[in-house]
């Protein structure tokens, strides 16, 4: 593909009109019916997915070592919701609103909030409704405009209970360049045996009980190493399940089909064939083409990366309450990340015995790309085991009647 073509595929401004979609779906919840990559947790589903983003934590990955545990049998990673959903039907809006298409227009996710309320388990499938919260256009320093929307996605399982909640940040942008001039990451033996260092040291907490009356204010935890980052990392991420929903990348026939139903998703590259404009986390020409140096992750590569951090560290009887973060700048292929963090509080809520931690992923460049904050309830000698969180109760009423509807129409649809 010429500079000129390039050129082309890039020059798109934001419409007012898709401006103006996007606000009118404020407040617009309804049932999700996409089918993610994974629509079932079996062992494998939860294994690949862990392994995924380089999650080795039996508690994830193996079939029985769960057995012993107090969950008794395995269980996902938390962030599994991102690869794992079936379509949830419901009625149809009286006055459905068309979405803004955003063409030529590049979105990335800058941050999310995560709130869990209990564990996905060897069968489970899930469901999810939500919508828009928020659409504000805001100044960037990365892009002649922007638009920060922000989603809402109620994570729930069969049987109707809420699983997670979440709400992501995706910015909305037209480039103008201002990342294009830094240079690939490179690497003598004696970085790479600094990096190896960091892994060799690292452990997964596991059985050990980390009690809540042993931690203290200021306690730093052991860091973490991630990358460098290669396209063997990002093949692996989306083999774990991640990187299918909405645009379905695709092959072959199946592919021809997809380029028919959404051409504009798909654009020549060097070699003048059509290819999917998700490529700009694996295709460098292309990345650079809309306005970076170089190829680059998914956002949520890093919160799973910080989820990683934090159930290493907490152990089998812990649990993950809650994590925010801000995907502050891009994560390019040859970056390197540490993750750092410490105990900035502890308390009680209730039955539950809490420690607050702040986090952050730093790259080679000393650039913190990814600072984050989590909520962990841990067992405690006076308090007793993890009592889990629960969900609002309103959503917890509406996720029932939402699933009933839900399976009425699967019903009608088998009659």
């Amino acid at each position: 593909m010429t500079s000129a073509e390039f050129e082309k595929a890039t020059d798109y401004r934001f419409k007012e009109e898709d401006i103006a979609r996007a606000q009118a779906l404020v407040g617009r919840w309804a049932p999700s019916g996409s089918r993610e990559h994974l629509t079932v947790a079996t062992h494998d589903a939860m294994r690949n997915f862990a392994r995924g983003y380089g999650d080795d934590n039996p508690l994830f990955t193996s079939e029985v070592y769960g057995t012993t545990t107090r969950w008794g049998a395995q269980i996902a990673p938390p962030m599994i919701p991102i690869a794992l959903n079936r379509p949830f039907y419901g009625d149809r809006a009286e006055q459905p609103l068309k979405r803004p298409s955003f063409r030529g227009i590049h979105v990335f996710v800058s941050g999310s909030t995560w709130n869990w309320y209990r564990p996905v388990q060897e069968g489970d499938q899930l469901f999810s409704f939500g919508g828009t919260e928020s659409v504000v256009e805001k100044p960037s320093e990365f892009a002649e405009r922007s638009l920060l929307v922000t989603y809402a996605s109620i994570k729930i399982n069969q049987r109707a209970e809420i699983v997670a909640i979440f709400h992501t940040e995706r910015k909305t942008a037209r480039e103008k360049g201002k990342y294009a001039a830094i240079e690939p990451a490179t690497y003598t033996d004696d970085d790479l045996a600094r990096l190896d260092a960091v892994y060799a040291a690292e452990e997964t907490r596991g059985a050990e009980a980390r009690w809540w009356e042993d931690v203290t204010v200021g306690d730093t935890l052991t860091p973490m190493a991630k990358g460098p980052l290669t396209m063997t990392d990002m093949i692996v991420f989306h083999a774990g399940g991640y990187g299918f929903v909405p645009y379905a990348p695709t092959a072959n026939r199946i592919a021809y089909r997809n380029r028919l139903r959404i051409a504009p998703f798909y654009v020549k590259n060097e070699y003048g064939i059509p290819d999917v404009a998700q490529r700009v986390h694996w295709d460098s020409a292309w990345a650079q083409a809309i306005g970076n140096p170089m190829a680059y992750d998914y956002g949520v590569m890093r919160d799973c990366w910080l989820s990683h951090f934090m159930t290493d560290w907490m152990g089998d009887d812990g649990w993950l309450v809650s994590q925010s973060s801000e995907i502050r700048k891009f994560n390019y292929m040859g970056d390197s990340h540490i993750l750092t963090g410490e105990v900035v509080a502890k308390r009680t809520e209730q039955d539950r015995c809490l420690v607050d931690i702040e986090m952050r992923g730093t790259n080679q460049r000393g650039d913190v790309t990814c600072p984050g904050r989590a909520t962990i309830a841990l067992p405690s000698r006076g308090h007793g085991p993890v009592v889990l969180p629960e969900p609002p109760a309103e959503l917890e009423e509406q996720a029932r009647v939402m699933m009933a509807r839900h399976l009425e129409l699967v019903g009608e649809r088998r009659r």
